[in-house]
């Protein structure tokens, strides 16, 4: 074999090599590039989710915040609520304790002073300072006993303040006529345990005024 097809094919050697080392690299290059494109893929497409992740906790925080709010406002609502009741509440004790003591000072600032009586039906008697109970009526006044008239109500009232009966445990058995402008009263309470004659007398535009007070051993109307 000559020189010169030993130099040939050393070159076509050369060259083949050299071809399939290029493709190598190629290869290699390309395989690079590959994986560094699926790495920012995978990479950038993880940046995206810590953008949206603030937001979404700041909706929830902005939620929250609103729920405690509204949560708040309805407590401040129930305790307005409450504090509104408690006032309302107080206010009314007040009123039930102001009426109270304004009974209570009509009872405690009548002196009263025992009278004697020839009535054997009498346990005790007494007379007292009590003053007239006010009245509605106008114009020259005319005693009546019906039941349900303003001047038999008022008559009623004026016998519950000098005997100390209550309005609903008070049974009138008799009103009769004392005198001019004048009238006896006998009048028991519901269980029939205390029996009382009264005797009022009418002021002009001021009322009926209790004047005396006998306490009886039996009702002699019953």
């Amino acid at each position: 074999m000559s020189d010169f097809d030993n130099h040939s094919r050393v070159d076509k050697f050369e060259k083949r090599r050299k071809n399939t080392k290029l493709l190598s690299i190629t290869l290699v290059l390309g395989g690079i590039f590959i994986v560094v494109l699926i790495g920012i893929f995978i990479f950038g497409g993880g940046d995206d989710e810590p953008t949206e992740l603030p937001n979404n906790i700041s909706n929830r925080e902005t939620t929250s915040d609103s729920d405690q709010k509204t949560d708040n406002a309805e407590t401040d609502d129930s305790t307005n609520t409450d504090e509104d009741n408690a006032s309302t509440d107080e206010e009314n004790t007040t009123d039930d304790e102001n009426t109270s003591d304004d009974s209570s000072n009509n009872n405690t600032e009548v002196e009263k002073e025992p009278v004697e009586s020839d009535d054997a039906n009498v346990e005790s008697a007494y007379t007292g300072n009590w003053e007239p109970i006010g009245t509605e009526q106008q114009g020259p006044h005319t005693t009546t006993y019906d039941e349900g008239t303003q001047d038999r109500i008022e008559m009623e009232n004026a016998i519950r303040v000098a005997t100390g009966l209550q309005d609903g445990d008070m049974i009138t058995w008799w009103l009769e006529n004392g005198g001019d402008q004048k009238v006896i009263g006998t009048v028991s309470n519901n269980a029939q345990t205390e029996t009382y004659r009264v005797y009022l007398s009418w002021v002009e535009n001021k009322g009926w005024q209790p004047t005396k007070v006998e306490v009886l051993k039996e009702n002699d109307k019953k």
